[in-house]
This record gives structure tokens, sequence and C-alpha cells, in this order.
């Protein structure tokens, strides 16, 4: 296992380079014609980048603060499950957008009645001629208010068995009958919402593969919340790290209370653990073995290590924690305000840590299946395809509303 990157010679490094140096700023647009928004992709919308190379140009990219387009749903989900079983005309149509984020996408799959149990969804699509008519409610959709686009799962043949009879679409956010309504989070933002959907018309040509064959595509997006495999942030790949934390503590002339030192070493072990867990997923892909059991470790380890990052800035600030703009260790305080009240989903999305638990003890131990579990792909199973392997980006609590 090779925990560190390839060296400053190598040719896929030197190549970045050349490039950059030719295109100093460059635009969203020109990084996604480059290949290097999403470099795992085949060509020509990526470059077909083994994880290794992916490291290479994300390091590169980052020494050159050059930071990539966000479209998180677009591009980690949406995209890749378009290059799977999208038509022609779909793929020339959405990708390259998508890439530049100049279209934002979200996510229309969770509902009220259906988050871990994904397939037990209710949201109706019905063909009439050249448009399928939608009706049904989703919730936690990330983004919805300034999407574009969603990717939309629904049922097309009700009298089919529970994983049958499911499609899968491209939705315009701007159609007739969409209706959003925000969910205020605990932080006063507004990252989640309620989408209605009354007597929606989605062009047939948005069908996205087969009719009735969509619970197979939305196994193909949940496999794919791709988070870049260098995403560190305690977040959900996101934001601060314990890197940040340790140049807090070290500008600040470190710590004199015993119990804080304490809790500042096991933090550091618990993002090195982190970090090597990452580094042997990559490795095992570079040599062609299929993710094993430590995509879920590092999910629950990840959530909980985040958590408990937050906390202990808060704890920094002393009695000045419990207010906001509280200031560890005489700096500003960022980030860390909105990332100690936003950890509180961590455990929730993505797949809960007690699902991911329940993946480890039946996939991993071989203890026996939860008794409520169904025949057929039940919700752990469902949960296992969107567990976040490599980092963050976002899960069903979270992101597949």
């Amino acid at each position: 296992m090779d925990f560190d990157l390839p060296p400053e010679t190598d040719p896929r490094r030197l190549e970045v380079r050349q490039w950059l140096a030719e295109n100093p700023d460059p635009s969203p647009r020109r990084l996604a014609e480059a290949g290097y928004v999403a470099p795992h992709w085949p060509q020509p919308w990526g470059l077909g980048a083994d994880p290794t190379h992916q490291l290479i140009i994300d390091d590169e990219l980052r020494r050159a603060g050059v930071k990539r387009p966000s479209n998180t749903i677009g591009i980690g989900w949406a995209g890749p499950t378009i290059i799977h079983a999208g038509t022609l005309e779909q793929q020339e149509r959405y990708l390259v957008p998508l890439l530049a984020a100049e279209e934002i996408w979200c996510q229309l799959f969770s509902e009220p009645g259906a988050g871990s149990d994904l397939a037990n969804l209710s949201t109706r699509a019905v063909r009439d001629g050249d448009e399928y008519v939608v009706n049904g409610q989703k919730v936690w959709t990330s983004m919805a208010h300034f999407s574009a686009y969603g990717i939309l799962i629904a049922r097309t043949d009700p009298d089919a068995p529970k994983h049958k009879g499911i499609s899968y679409f491209i939705c315009p956010m701007d159609l007739p009958g969409i209706e959003i309504r925000p969910i205020i989070e605990m932080t006063g933002g507004h990252t989640f919402n309620e989408v209605f959907l009354t007597d929606v018309r989605i062009p047939a040509a948005n069908l996205v593969g087969e009719e009735n064959n969509g619970w197979a595509l939305a196994k193909v997006t949940l496999a794919n919340e791709r988070v870049s495999l260098s995403g560190d942030g305690a977040l959900w790949g996101m934001g601060p790290t314990m890197a940040d934390v340790v140049s807090l503590v070290r500008d600040a002339g470190g710590l004199h209370d015993p119990v804080l030192r304490q809790r500042f070493a096991s933090l550091y072990t618990e993002a090195e653990v982190l970090r090597l867990i990452r580094m042997r997923t990559v490795s095992a892909a570079i040599r062609g073995v299929a993710p094993g059991p430590e995509a879920s470790v590092r999910k629950v380890l990840a959530d909980e290590h985040g958590q408990a990052l937050m906390a202990f800035v808060k704890d920094l600030c002393g009695p000045h924690g419990m207010l906001a703009g509280g200031r560890p260790l005489g700096q500003d305080s960022g980030m860390w305000d909105f990332g100690y009240l936003f950890s509180q989903a961590l455990t929730i999305g993505g797949g809960t840590g007690d699902v991911q638990r329940n993946i480890l003890g039946e996939r991993a131990l071989g203890l026996p299946h939860d008794i409520d579990a169904e025949a057929g792909l039940g919700w752990s199973e469902a949960a296992a395809g969107r567990r976040l392997a490599t980092s963050p980006a976002t899960g069903n609590d979270r992101d597949h509303g």
C-alpha cells in the first residue's frame, strides 16, 4: 500500500503544469473541456484517469489555486448515470454544461414515506403520448431552489414488484406544476427543500434508460456519490479539517489544558486513520480490487470525527463558544459556528450511522440480517449504494430528495 503521491517529476504532473501555464486562470467551461473537472470520466468528458492520476490532478490544481466548478449532484451522480444509460442526445445536451456548473442539478429521490427504503416511493409517472404526467412529493431535496434540472425516479408500473416498475427521468425544474418549499435548518441556512409535483409533464425524451428499469439506474446513481479522492474536510469532505485545527493550536502556542491536549491528540489520530483508510481505498482501486468494508468503516468514522472536531473547536472558544461568532484561540470563527450546527446532520445524511453499522455487521461480519429486512434489495442495501467511500458529498437524508 503506497501512501505517497508520485514524485514532482512524474510526467502526469508535468502535463497538468504545462496546461495550467497555458491556461493560468481557466474558466469552468475550459476546465470541463480539458477533462479536469471529472478526470475519472471517460473521454471526451473526462480523461479516463485512474485514482493516482486523479490525485495528481487534484494536487496540481490545488497548488495553482484553481478551483473546480461546484455541482455536486450533477457531477457526482447525474452525470455518471447519463454516461451509463443516457442516449447520445442526452449526453451531448447535458454533460458539458453540467461539468461547467452552468446548469445546477438536484436529486428527486427521497419521499416522506420512502427515505432509507427508497424503493417504497409513491410518486407516479403516467405515459400520455410523448409525455409523462408526474404527481407526487419529494423531500430533503438539496439545492432544488436554484437547480435547472433534477434526476427523478417515479413509479411507472404500480402493479409491478417493489423494485420493478420504477423509471428514471431528467426533470427540468421550471416545468409548470413544480412547487418548491424551503426547509430552514438550525444553521439558519436553506439548503434542503420539499418539492411537490402536480400534473407535471416531462417529455418522454427525458426518460433515461428503459421504462420500468429505473431502480437499476438509481443504484448506479447512488453508487456514484462521487467526492474528490483528495477531499478530507470534516463536513462530508467540505469545510475545515483537522489540519486547520492543528494550525490554530500551533499559532496560539499550543494547548496547556491536559484534557484538551488529550482530545486534540485523539482527533489528530482519527484524522490520520481516516487518511490512511482513504489511501488504502485508492491503492485497492489502482490494483483493480473491488471496494471492501472500509467504505462503510470510513463513512461511520468520518461522520463521528466531524462532529467531535466541531465540538472540540467550540470548546476551544471557552465561554464564548456558547455564542455565535466565538473565536477559537483568538482566531476568526469563520466556518466553525456553521460547522458545529451543520455537523449534527453528518451521522444522518448519506446513510445513517446505524445503517452503515448494519451494512458492516451483515456484509463484513456475517451477522444475521435485520429482522425487518424485506426480500430483495432492502433499505440497508440501498443505503450501501449511497455510502460515501472516500469523502463528502451528500446522501439520502441530505441530498437524496
